[in-house]
């Protein structure tokens, strides 16, 4: 799995994260949101995001 410099990632129960390095291995990411009208950071969502088993 290869990084992508551009896109770190902190979530290390992520199937995408390169846990020795701490960035994300797609090319793209999709975020998203699960507020109508989000106001804040924790108001966001990586909806990439893919639970690794």
């Amino acid at each position: 799995m290869n990084k992508n410099s551009s896109i770190k990632c902190s979530v290390a129960n992520c199937k995408y994260n390169v846990k020795t390095e701490g960035y994300c291995s797609l090319d793209v990411v999709k975020i998203g949101t699960h507020e109508a009208n989000p106001t804040k950071c924790e108001c966001t969502d990586c909806n990439s995001f893919v639970l690794d088993n």
